[in-house]
């Protein structure tokens, strides 16, 4: 009878799905490079089941984050809007969020595809890393949480993994800042053995306070895991996460293999710190950062490996990507812990250089999406809500959209892609425009100014770790610097009015686009001000830690608890 039940299921399930909405399994990872990847040109790190997913489906080789660094770029995702439109861009130092104590996030208004796939009948779930917020006035009003956003089922880090969650491995977290806060609170300390003033006591108490509390306790406070809005485990163990996270999503599937359902799995690798998992430490010919690469693509073998086994691959359109470029300038004594962007300039944090922005794109749908197309036109990160909206008949109004629907390119009825223009923004300043003209294969990309690469002559900025986006921290150029990836992808051979006929063209065709896009804005908005309309959820204001918004599983301070993991 166990027999039967398992090759009649498969069956069942496959006429079920005749006349059934797609199911969608988007699969994103972090901070991978495009030349990691076996199928985008690594012949030394192993990634067969990618690259089998690129074989059995449709490989973009233009595929375009909207933002360099973690935070915007899934704001943009999510929502097939630049992240500028929902205040998720920054202005000075501090590009992503850095506490879950803060109460910036995507804003509780917004409009993710997620919401719009509820509405549709969906079953909607995120595994993995969320990184866009949690509360806003006060803890437990989950207001920027992944349950507001349309996901009806959440497990995974409400943060992001950094290195503050290993012992050893070091701080993410405005590393500078902490030093001078503990350097400044021993300096106290002593004056207070010598002086025993009251006044100093008091600066002692709230320097220390000011340092140890927000950075010490850092693994406590940001290094946590919900199920849905309750914590289940704080501060984490971070070893066993890549298993726990795999099971989660496998479970999910299943769970929801009889209806139309969206995960969203959001992986912590390749980030730092880089895991040590037994199966896998030592057999990469890359070190650590090798070794989670082949880890990260077994376990992308395993959901696909579930899809198909459950016999929905005829229904379920899978896609894999990055959250941005890899990020040259980690790494230590141990070795590179940072990905490797190819042939391309630049890598994560540095705006609108392409090893920054181009990142994989692959769609497998067998069935529906022809095996082995590869698609040259550009895209981006942000065409997956239009897509989405349009498997899902989702016919409805909506508001503006950065993105197109990315089916007519996928299934080959159309060869050119709808983004003739696409732009590239540095935090909340737009940094670089590309132009894909009408009728021509050249893709132009103008930049109006690019990170200062420290030590001079450096291909990183290696001094400050992450390169920035204001101040003295950019130059700016005029004219602008103008490239044609198309036969110059490694942006390396700037064209001038003397060796491109169409320079000037290209310069007022991108600087009517970037009109037309400022047009969409809110004025205050277009005019690069610091007070846009829509509130800015990057600020100090909005990023530093408060204690009454910080997610706790117990009683605040005396936050902990271990997650019951004997049934996984």
């Amino acid at each position: 009878a166990k027999l039967k039940k398992k090759h009649v299921c498969p069956l069942l399930l496959y006429f079920a799905q005749v006349d059934r909405k797609p199911n969608f399994i988007l699969m994103i990872v972090d901070d991978m490079g495009i030349g990691d990847v076996g199928c985008y040109g690594n012949d030394t790190i192993r990634t067969p089941n990618i690259d089998r997913l690129a074989s059995e489906g449709v490989k973009l080789n233009q595929h375009i984050a909207a933002a360099p660094l973690c935070t915007p770029s899934r704001a943009a995702f999510l929502t097939g809007r630049y992240a500028l439109r929902s205040g998720m861009g920054s202005t000075g130092r501090v590009q992503v969020l850095l506490f879950l104590g803060g109460s910036g996030g995507l804003p509780p208004n917004e409009t993710t595809f997620a919401k719009r796939l509820q509405q549709q009948g969906y079953t909607t779930g995120l595994v993995g890393k969320w990184h866009l917020g949690v509360n806003c006035e006060r803890r437990g009003d989950h207001c920027h949480h992944p349950n507001q956003h349309g996901f009806s089922y959440f497990y995974g880090m409400p943060f992001t993994l950094f290195n503050d969650c290993v012992s050893g491995e070091g701080t993410d977290v405005l590393a500078d800042l902490q030093h001078t806060l503990r350097n400044l609170s021993l300096m106290l300390g002593l004056g207070l053995v010598t002086l025993v003033r009251v006044i100093l006591f008091l600066l002692v108490w709230l320097t220390i306070t000011v340092w140890y509390v927000p950075f010490v306790l850092l693994p406590t406070w940001n290094c946590i895991i919900m199920r849905n809005q309750e914590v289940v485990e704080q501060p984490m163990t971070v070893e066993t996460l890549p298993q726990r996270l795999l099971g989660e999503a496998q479970n999910f599937i299943k769970r929801n293999a009889d209806r139309p359902f969206l995960l969203i799995f959001s992986l912590l690798h390749v980030h730092v710190p880089l895991f040590e998992t037994p199966g896998f430490a030592g057999r990469s010919r890359h070190g650590r950062y090798g070794d989670n690469m082949e880890e990260m693509d077994w376990i992308i073998g395993k959901v696909t490996e579930t899809v198909d086994s459950l016999g929905l691959a005829n229904n379920t359109l899978m896609y894999f990507t990055s959250d941005h470029g890899g990020h040259i300038e980690d790494a230590d004594a141990r070795g590179q812990k940072g990905g490797w962007n190819g042939i391309y300039k630049g890598g994560k944090a540095m705006g609108g250089w392409e090893g920054g922005i181009r990142v994989p794109g692959i769609f497998r749908w067998p069935g529906r999406l022809p095996a082995g197309r590869v698609v040259d036109e550009p895209t981006s990160l942000m065409d997956l809500y239009p897509t989405l909206k349009y498997l899902a008949q989702d016919t409805q109004p909506d508001r503006l959209l950065d993105g197109y629907n990315l089916m007519p390119l996928l299934e080959g009825a159309a060869e050119r892609s709808e983004h003739e223009f696409m732009l590239h923004y540095c935090g909340i300043y737009l940094n670089a425009v590309r132009w894909h003209p009408p009728g021509s294969d050249s893709i132009f990309k103008v930049h109006f100014f690019t990170p200062n690469f420290t030590p001079p002559g450096a291909g990183g900025c290696y001094e400050t770790k992450v390169c920035l986006c204001h101040g003295d921290y950019v130059t700016h150029h005029n004219p602008p610097l103008v490239y044609d990836l198309f036969h110059d992808p490694s942006e390396s051979r700037p064209l001038t009015r003397d060796t491109e006929p169409r320079f000037a063209e290209i310069l007022e065709q991108t600087a009517k686009a970037v009109e037309r896009h400022r047009s969409t804005l809110p004025q205050n908005q277009a005019g690069d001000s610091h007070t846009a309309s829509v509130p800015n959820q990057m600020s100090w204001e909005k990023i530093l830690w408060r204690p009454w918004l910080q997610p706790c599983c117990g009683t605040f301070p005396f936050c902990g608890c271990k997650e019951d993991t004997t049934h996984t």
